[in-house]
């Protein structure tokens, strides 16, 4: 039985290189682990508890809560937007976070890794989101880090999954979320 790892990318542009490193993760996927990239996070409302109420979830709320609770664990790819966390990502983390105390997220092994314009790599905007994953209730790997800088030079001929150094390093972050995952839940 393969672990399964749901993907998050907080990038909405189609030519995202974050989502490009995702799409990679999925194709580069080791054996005994499975990276399901989540499709539809643009979909899901700004969280608002007045619209989270058992039984009268929005749709896409309640696909992420479902991919996220019959996932092994999570691998969070990151742009750094004003060096921070991108709406979109911690829309998700919100959503994933409740219900208090037993949200999708609480106990599974999550890692944040991305590529972002600047020489550093949107490590500030990671740093961000290992925070409020942990918060939420994660059990971040706060040592499975991949920082990409430079990404719009580094990336315009190549994609992330084409590029020997990055795609061997990513296929490291996954055999580790793999390691942390412990028992895959049963399909």
């Amino acid at each position: 039985m393969s672990v399964r790892i749901l993907a998050l990318v907080g990038s909405l542009r189609a030519g995202s290189h974050n989502r490009q490193l995702a799409e990679a993760a999925v194709k580069l996927a080791p054996e005994g682990a499975q990276v399901e990239l989540f499709e539809g996070l643009a979909e899901i409302p700004f969280y608002n508890e007045d619209i989270d109420v058992e039984g009268d979830v929005p749709a896409a709320a309640a696909r992420l809560r479902e991919a996220a609770g019959s996932a092994d664990a999570l691998l969070l790819f990151s742009p750094e937007y004003n060096g921070t966390i991108p709406a979109v990502l911690k829309n998700a983390i919100d959503w994933l976070s409740r219900p208090y105390g037993a949200g999708a997220l609480n106990g599974k092994p999550l890692a944040v890794v991305g590529t972002a314009y600047g020489q550093y790599g949107g490590v500030w905007a990671q740093d961000e989101a290992r925070k409020a994953a942990g918060i939420a209730g994660a059990k971040v790997l706060e040592d499975v880090k991949l920082s990409i800088p430079e990404s719009v030079v580094r990336f315009a001929e190549t994609h992330p999954g084409d590029d020997t150094e990055i795609a061997a390093k990513l296929t490291e972050v996954i055999e580790q979320v793999k390691g942390q995952a412990g028992t895959p839940v049963a399909a």
